[in-house]
């Protein structure tokens, strides 16, 4: 059963950056896909990022492209988003999830379903 342990959010001006990452234990995590996801109050779960199993494939929420990055380094079995540009409506608790299912499509998947794994998530605060 793998563990995710998100860190690294915080309370950020408008126009700031964080890097929130997620450590992953309990498994070898360089197989399978990560994703980052966030949930605003009274808002659903919604997709921010994801990274292929190989690292090779990246897709972004159309809300965060040119701002927000994912990547992942195995050797550490961490997955990390890096986020500039930071706006108030990027306030969120920002969850890291995994699939149980190892190496995915060629494209990482945007659905919630399609991850089994979650974090407890992080609080980011974004202030105008």
């Amino acid at each position: 059963q793998v563990q995710l342990v998100e860190s690294g959010g915080g309370l950020v001006q408008a126009g700031g950056s964080l890097r929130l990452s997620c450590a992953a234990s309990g498994r070898t995590n360089s197989n399978y896909d990560m994703g980052w996801f966030r949930q605003a109050p009274g808002k659903e779960r919604e997709f921010v990022a994801a990274i292929s199993w190989f690292g090779g494939r990246r897709v972004y929420a159309d809300s965060v492209k040119g701002r927000f990055t994912i990547s992942r380094d195995d050797a550490k079995n961490t997955v990390y988003l890096q986020m500039n540009s930071l706006k108030p409506e990027d306030t969120a608790v920002y969850y890291c999830a995994t699939k149980g299912k190892a190496f995915g499509a060629l494209v990482p998947s945007s659905q919630t379903s399609q991850y089994d794994s979650w974090g407890q998530g992080t609080q980011v605060t974004v202030s105008s």
